[in-house]
């Protein structure tokens, strides 16, 4: 019998090669020929093959986040977690041994897919919908960058505004760019009807798009546009949906998806918006398009300070997206100035929360700084995500803050006229020519970034750091450690191929004395502060407490490996500890930690050697006999000559 595995974890490191050590341990001892696939922080390895799945009686996926499943389909599977990958292996390979593992087919979920599914479906409308817009967007991207850069590169000013020459070669780039507008509708409207009824939705979906996007099958110069769209999609889906319910003969079966579902369910979306739904959407969509455009004054800058606001109160969230797709829809209309001012929301949350952990950083953690950066690089490519992490940590002061800068953003930019002939936004649509007025551009997202780090450096509080135990001098020298950059040039990365390259006697205590988790990590970082590891204990010391702020690294079985990546380390480094009594550490079996081995490692340190050791040294540790050879040590020789097995 050949059983396959999968293991994984969210984090990637102990426990993925942890379960993978046990169930290839428990695979061995009842003669099963197992292979582990490990999807852990330095990527898959171990990978199954089509040949090994092919040969496999059965598939294993101890996870805690999603693993792909489609290369099993028609094998028994069972789906778990990580967790009885390494407690139950042997549970978990005698159910393929007896037969009680479900096959796996793509329209069958298991119960923790099942779960899932109805967390994600608490909002089905919003998730079919953004389905559809995921689709669209390239479409809107691509022919938008086009037009503008046909229009940049080979426009000429006539008295009606920029005309691209018929005889050009830009004309051809303009029409292509034209074309990929043309797909917009019926994308949207397909993938809608594929989120709802899976591939049996596209065609009459698309076909549904279609006619929306063309009124002249109703009547309507102007056509439903992407409201028609929508409605054509999510008409498309359910219609599809229940034909695909209704039963029929087994022999009819197998051509349903392909021939009769997208006929049946194409007439009937056809029919129905030709004769009943397309006229009147039209005439809705119509009147909106002429609102908008024509909005003046005090109704256009209302409609700016609620753009800015949804794109920026979730980040990419519900609220983002929703204005995201409605100024998306007016591009196709040619009404260019709604995208113009999300454009500029959209990068001021990240730019503006980086930039304030630059400027104020006493009022954000190391951590927090490191965050800024990339925040502020997204923001750049117009990708408001990047202060999530602000936003989630703080959530009443950063809030407030971003909200606040987007609406100063987006009333700007309407005032002055920005226009964006792209669905995306940042600096990044103004450098490639997308942009109409491109200094107002600039100006509003200053100006609300601005905003942004002034509101948010005024609401937060300076930040405590955990203080040193020495006295007022040592404070002193600490927190100048902490604020500015090390001047030192950090030693010199050795190459790691076993655990006993970066560790030696003097970071080893086979004694250790304190009864909490910190008090244990305390004494474990002086080892390192004494053996010349780290610049500041103190910044090192709060990079672990971040890490177990996590999940805890209290991995059971008596084991924990704390760990912390950051600029106060010089190189990379294990200690290690025994607790002969044990210490609380949240460990999930509720054993008491016994040994505890730390790995610090620069932030700055290039590739995943260190993960390679924290793989070695997880599988290691699952071996019993180790395990109580390491907790009869006496002295830090006998550890040393134990650890050199690591490898």
């Amino acid at each position: 019998m050949k059983v396959l595995a999968v293991t994984a974890c969210p984090v990637g490191i102990a426990h993925t090669y942890m379960a993978a050590e046990n169930l290839q341990k428990a695979g061995e001892e009842m003669g099963i020929d197992i292979k582990v696939e490990t999807q852990g922080s330095i990527g898959v390895e171990n990978a199954l093959t089509d040949q090994d799945i092919e040969e496999a009686d059965g598939i294993i996926i101890a996870s805690d986040k999603e693993v792909s499943k489609e290369r099993f389909a028609g094998k028994k599977l069972i789906v778990t977690g990580v967790q009885d990958g390494i407690r139950k292996p042997k549970e978990l390979i005698q159910r393929i041994q007896d037969g009680n593992a479900s096959e796996y087919r793509p329209e069958l979920k298991s119960s923790e897919e099942i779960k899932q599914n109805r967390k994600k479906k608490e909002n089905p409308v919003y998730k079919h919908l953004m389905n559809g817009v995921s689709y669209m967007v390239p479409f809107i991207v691509v022919g938008g960058l086009l037009i503008a850069l046909a229009l940049t590169l080979g426009g000429e000013q006539t008295a009606s505004g920029i005309v691209v020459p018929e005889d050009s070669i830009w004309k051809q780039i303009e029409k292509l760019g034209n074309t990929s507008f043309m797909f917009m509708v019926p994308i949207l409207a397909g993938f809608i009807a594929v989120s709802i009824a899976d591939r049996p939705g596209l065609v009459p979906g698309m076909i549904g798009g279609y006619i929306a996007a063309n009124g002249s099958f109703y009547g309507s110069e102007a056509g439903a546009g992407f409201i028609g769209g929508i409605i054509a999609g999510f008409l498309a889906g359910y219609v599809a949906l229940a034909i695909k319910k209704i039963k029929v003969p087994q022999a009819v079966q197998p051509v349903m998806p392909i021939i009769f579902i997208p006929i049946f369910s194409s007439v009937i979306v056809g029919l129905l918006f030709i004769f009943v739904i397309g006229s009147p959407v039209a005439l809705i969509f119509e009147g909106l398009t002429n609102m908008l455009s024509g909005m003046q004054g005090a109704s256009s800058i209302l409609l700016a300070v609620i753009l800015g606001a949804m794109i920026a109160v979730d980040m990419g969230g519900p609220f983002n997206k929703v204005a995201f797709l409605f100024g998306s829809a007016m591009i196709a209309e040619g009404n260019y100035e709604i995208m113009g001012p999300i454009a500029v929301s959209i990068c001021i949350p990240p730019i503006g929360m980086g930039l304030a952990t630059m400027l104020n950083k006493n009022k954000y953690m190391p951590n927090e700084r490191e965050a800024g950066k990339a925040s502020f690089t997204m923001g750049l490519f117009g990708i408001t995500e990047g202060a999530i992490p602000f936003a989630a940590q703080d959530p009443l002061r950063v809030i407030p803050s971003i909200v606040t800068g987007s609406v100063v953003g987006s009333v700007i930019a309407m005032i002055g006229s920005v226009g964006n002939k792209v669905a995306h936004g940042g600096p990044i649509v103004a450098v490639l020519g997308a942009v109409d007025n491109v200094l107002m551009f600039f100006i509003a997202a200053i100006a609300g970034v601005i905003v942004t780090v002034l509101m948010v450096n005024f609401l937060k509080k300076d930040v405590t750091e955990p203080a040193p135990a020495g006295g007022p001098a040592e404070v002193q020298e600490e927190a100048e450690e902490e604020t500015v950059e090390p001047t030192e040039q950090h030693d010199e990365q050795p190459e790691i191929n076993k655990l006993v390259d970066i560790t030696n006697a003097d970071l080893i205590k086979t004694s250790l004395e304190g009864e909490t988790r910190d008090a244990v990590i305390d004494e474990l970082i002086d080892k390192m502060q004494a053996s010349g590891i780290l610049e500041s204990k103190d910044v090192y010391r709060q990079a672990i407490l971040d890490r177990e702020a996590q999940s805890s690294t209290g991995l059971g079985m008596n084991i924990a490996i704390p760990h912390g990546k950051s600029k106060a380390v010089k190189r990379p480094a294990v200690a290690f500890g025994i607790k002969r009594d044990g210490v609380d550490w949240s460990s999930l079996d509720g054993s008491d930690a016994k040994l505890i081995f730390m790995i610090a490692v620069p932030e700055e340190s290039a590739g995943d050697a260190h993960l390679k050791i924290l793989q070695m040294l997880s599988r290691k540790l699952m071996d019993e006999n180790f395990r109580n050879q390491l907790l009869a040590v006496q002295t830090e020789e006998e550890a040393m000559k134990l650890l050199e097995e690591v490898q």
